[in-house]
């Protein structure tokens, strides 16, 4: 049955709503415990029930708050954070329920996606403390209570200091820009055209790339490094507080708690892996750089990078991102790529008609068989108010109720791109259509799910080190020629782009491509060992800096706080996670080269693909499924050839 969300939010009674709503789930789980024979029907199931209302109900709230927020939406949305905080903690450190999920284990007759769901509550239980003394799970509740306040505060001082910035320029500062990015950026004052940019993606990428004020680039990249300098209070609160709660649950530091629920087995395996990239990609990184330098009389900073980086990608491979740009079109991609996921894994998208939170944002009904299996949501273009960079927020699961009822997935796919007018078409970068394909694999790795269980259904169960390798595996396919002449069709003339531009663009596929894994790796290795041991105020700065001696040939200014922006970790769920990204492009890239050995539309690995991954979700480890997958472990020497890096 359909069970897609409503967002139609009453933001003036969502708070007493919402504790009316936790007040029943409270009261609902008291009986649950008082049952003398509980199975995995009776309890288990019942208990997923109450969590997929809560879900249902809060899901809205928390997504307009990200693509339409308001002073109200962020009010009403920091209302509601401490009070689930209390009422998620409560639950994860009921020693009842842990006992419970316990006994459930040993019973016989469960299914391997049960098994699973009781695996994971009882991590996660472990995890929360369920097991420690009333003082300690007080400790414990009061932790991330605060810990929930100050990611938002971050995430919600971020968004306000890139909404807030605007730099107005002359016309004689905008030369080198494309006329896309001029009707974007231009507006009259007293009579005079003037150009107005911010540190939103579309407008800040724009000027760093083809802007040749060198003064300006500066100016903008200054603005951009040092938003939100309140977050370095945020950071070390958050660092203090991520320790002591490691260390009440049994764990020497937060990086070995992360690792509790992650495919890598131990601190040691992720620094390992992240050190043999850098060692293998060093020598080549330093090639790149040399042959950027070349291009400039003076020694380049790092907000020369993208300008010299669209310089020497049109001198060796002859591309000019705009030239590209009119083979993109926003709504063309869109409507090329879903018909190429329909060919790939055999599946259908149709549209719907349906008011949304704002007037630029979709759906489509995903049919599988002819059958309606799944609904995906998708807001793809930047403007005020809306969270910056992409996303794939997860509605609903696909799952069977405690009542034998089969409740349909349901996601979105959220972007930043350049905003359509009426006069002017939203024309997309490649490197677009690679994110667009990214996201995609996320949300079809969640709607495609057949499992029965919500809480190991599409990406939920799935280990965070992992989570990336259906979204990493897709966008691959953004660069072979088959799949572009699909879509790449020029605005205007609706000319296919030639097969010469798409050789080009795949001999420039990995270009700079070692410099860019070594970016990766300064992330994923502050990330990691900032989260080894507590690290505070001028510690910070500290880690990064001697990170920065191996991992950034061109050294950031001393005014560059990165960490006050590091989103991922200090707002999102990647906090000693970051490594992931790298973890699971192992997976993708290996994956990938089977498929495109045996052709892409005459894959039988990506039907196996979609058979076992996705429409396995969490329902297993992925070090299981990709097992299956590919009937031998995983070649981590395909990563560095995917990314075209010579040991």
């Amino acid at each position: 049955m359909d069970n897609f969300l409503n967002f139609n939010l009453n933001l003036d009674t969502f708070i007493d709503e919402l504790k009316t709503l936790l007040k029943q789930n409270n009261q609902s789980i008291d009986e649950l415990i008082k049952l003398k024979s509980k199975t995995y029907q009776n309890f288990v199931k019942e208990l997923e029930s109450l969590e997929t209302n809560l879900s249902s109900f809060f899901t809205p709230l928390s997504h307009i708050n990200s693509v339409n927020n308001t002073p109200k939406t962020q009010e009403i949305y920091s209302q509601a954070l401490p009070l689930l905080s209390e009422y998620e903690t409560k639950i994860s450190q009921n020693i009842e329920l842990y006992n419970a999920f316990k006994d459930i284990q040993k019973q016989k007759g469960l299914s391997d996606a049960q098994k699973r769901v009781l695996e994971l509550n009882i991590l996660n239980f472990e995890l929360s403390g369920a097991h420690l003394d009333d003082a300690t799970k007080q400790k414990l509740e009061s932790i991330n209570l605060r810990k929930t306040t100050l990611t938002n505060d971050f995430s919600q001082n971020l968004l306000d200091a890139t909404n807030e910035y605007e730099l107005v320029v002359d016309e004689a500062d905008v030369d080198g820009l494309s006329k896309s990015d001029l009707a974007a950026a231009r507006f009259s004052e007293d009579g005079v055209t003037k150009y107005k940019f911010t540190l939103q993606q579309p407008s800040f990428v724009a000027y760093m790339t083809y802007g040749k004020n060198r003064k300006i680039r500066e100016e903008l990249y200054r603005a951009y490094v040092t938003r939100a300098p309140q977050n370095s209070l945020i950071i070390d609160e958050l660092l203090a507080l991520r320790d002591e709660m490691s260390k009440l649950l049994g764990y020497k530091n937060y990086s070995s708690f992360s690792l509790a629920t992650k495919m890598a087995k131990d601190e040691k395996s992720v620094i390992d892996f992240l050190e043999k990239l850098l060692k293998d990609s060093q020598n080549q990184a330093k090639k790149e750089l040399d042959e950027l330098q070349k291009l400039s009389e003076v020694k380049l900073e790092s907000y020369d990078s993208a300008f010299y980086s669209e310089l020497l990608k049109k001198k060796m491979y002859d591309i000019d991102e705009e030239e590209y740009r009119v083979y993109f079109e926003q709504d063309s991609v869109l409507k090329g790529t879903l018909g190429f996921l329909e060919k790939l894994f055999g599946i259908e998208f149709k549209s719907v008609d349906e008011p949304l939170w704002d007037a630029k944002a979709f759906s489509y009904d995903v049919l599988v068989d002819g059958k309606k299996s799944a609904r995906l949501y998708f807001d793809l273009e930047a403007r005020k108010g809306k969270r910056g960079g992409a996303w794939m927020n997860d509605f609903s699961s696909h799952h069977i109720d405690k009542d034998g009822k089969t409740h349909l997935a349901s996601a979105v796919v959220v972007c930043n791109f350049a905003p359509s007018s009426k006069d002017n078409p939203s024309l997309l970068r490649h490197d677009d259509v690679v994110t667009l394909f990214h996201e995609l694999g996320h949300a079809l790795h969640h709607v495609l799910s057949e499992v029965s269980e919500s809480e190991v259904s599409g990406v939920n169960g799935v280990e965070w080190d992992a989570v990336e390798f259906p979204s990493q595996f897709l966008e691959n396919f953004a660069y072979e020629a088959d799949v572009l002449k699909l879509f790449a069709k020029h605005y205007k003339t609706g000319e296919t782009l030639n097969g010469e531009m798409i050789a080009r663009l795949n001999r420039a596929k990995n270009f700079l491509s070692a410099l860019g894994m070594l970016r990766q790796l300064e992330f994923s290795l502050f990330d990691f060992l900032l989260h080894s041991k507590l690290h505070s105020g001028d510690e910070v700065q500290g880690l990064l800096d001697s990170l920065r001696e191996k991992t950034a040939l061109i050294k950031p200014p001393s005014y560059n706080k990165f960490q006050n922006g590091f989103a991922h970790i200090f707002a999102g769920g990647y906090a000693a996670g970051y490594y992931s990204y790298k973890w699971a492009e192992v997976l993708s890239a290996d994956a990938f080269f089977g498929v495109l050995d045996e052709g892409v539309f005459n894959s039988n690995l990506a039907k196996r693909y979609h058979n076992i991954v996705l429409k396995g979700g969490g329902s297993k480890s992925m070090g299981e499924l990709f097992k299956t997958l590919m009937g031998r472990e995983v070649e981590p020497k395909n990563l560095l050839r995917l990314n075209g890096i010579s040991a």
